[in-house]
């Protein structure tokens, strides 16, 4: 497909019909608060999502930036439940475990979403792809994307074709390489139009890599928009203005600092840091003059640091935005 083709087939996939006890369960433990309630690990935030639920959900899959593993918080995804079908914008490690901690069957999968190609980004889009097929994905996923995402996914199918030969035969499960079809993106627009939703792309700031973009996600009840990682940007401005929810990186300079003090390159690291990525004094600045009705604050650097509170993170972003204001977690549905 090419970089500037819009998908206007008008076509979704709805979820699969997900095991009906399952569905009861679900149903029950979401009367009592959520699984948090029921003792099963969740925190009261992460409500569980409702297959058939109508309208657009926000699932901060995983907000820590960076690569690193470890800590309370998962690498970078947000996840978009739209009418019950999942869009899925990131794929830090873990996702497809984070996503089935959040109550989405990875079988139901139909749209992956990148906004560039930073391991942090990308890392478990394979992994993502493959884990939908083992657990029984049938139908084809649209997976959009900045180059070079063709040649990415062609080298992870190679990586595992093994593997995968080897079940087709073994196991009579479909080929997935014929269940994925990609989209690359390299400009600003539209890049997905369909009855449930339109997507739009913007180049922001994210030094040194050239093809990194912002989404938004207008549905027939919410404006969505994710800022990707960014300096701040213009861009970004004005892809978001008017938004109902704003989904925007974070950097605490302060905890930068401090985490900089233990790592060998630090000067290299720091300028980088500060050059791609949006300081919360620049994040309320953004969701500011773009008038959204909420800031959602994910990707947060540091973002394995307990010591930083959720009021260090708010004090510089309400220097300029009086709205609503939201300190993500992972697993939390807004």
């Amino acid at each position: 497909m090419k970089a500037n083709e819009i998908d206007t087939l008008g076509k979704h996939f709805p979820p699969s019909q997900a095991d009906p006890q399952r569905r009861a369960l679900l149903a029950g433990l979401a009367g009592f608060g959520g699984l948090a309630a029921a003792g099963l690990g969740l925190p009261a935030w992460a409500q569980q999502p409702a297959a058939s639920a109508s309208g657009t959900r926000i699932i901060l899959v995983g907000t820590k930036g960076g690569p690193r593993v470890g800590g309370e918080r998962s690498n970078p995804c947000t996840a978009l439940l739209i009418d019950g079908v999942p869009y899925v914008i990131d794929c830090g490690q873990g996702v497809a475990r984070q996503l089935v901690q959040a109550g989405i069957s990875l079988r139901d999968l139909r749209y992956v979403f990148l906004t560039h190609m930073h391991s942090d980004h990308n890392l478990e889009y394979g992994g993502l792809l493959y884990s939908a097929w083992a657990t029984g994905l049938k139908d084809k996923v649209a997976v959009y994307g900045p180059p070079p995402l063709e040649e990415m996914t062609q080298a992870f199918f190679e990586y595992m074709k093994f593997d995968i030969d080897t079940r087709i035969g073994d196991e009579g499960k479909p080929d997935p390489r014929k269940l994925v079809e990609t989209h690359t993106y390299d400009r600003d627009g539209v890049i997905l139009q369909n009855a449930q939703v339109k997507v739009s792309a913007a180049r922001n700031i994210h030094p040194p890599i050239h093809h990194s973009y912002g989404l938004r996600f207008d549905t027939r009840d919410r404006s969505v928009v994710v800022s990707g990682d960014t300096n701040y940007s213009e861009a970004i401005v004005k892809l978001a203005t008017g938004a109902d929810v704003l989904v925007h990186e974070a950097i605490y300079v302060p905890g930068v600092d401090a985490m900089l003090k233990r790592v060998p390159n630090a000067a290299t690291l720091r300028e980088h840091l500060l050059a791609s990525h949006t300081t919360t004094e620049d994040v309320g600045r953004v969701a500011a003059e773009a008038g959204v009705k909420k800031l959602v604050l994910t990707h947060l650097v540091p973002g394995d640091d307990p010591g930083i509170t959720d009021e260090m993170w708010l004090e510089g972003v309400r220097k300029h935005y009086k709205g609503e204001v939201v300190v993500g977690k992972d697993l939390m549905v807004l």
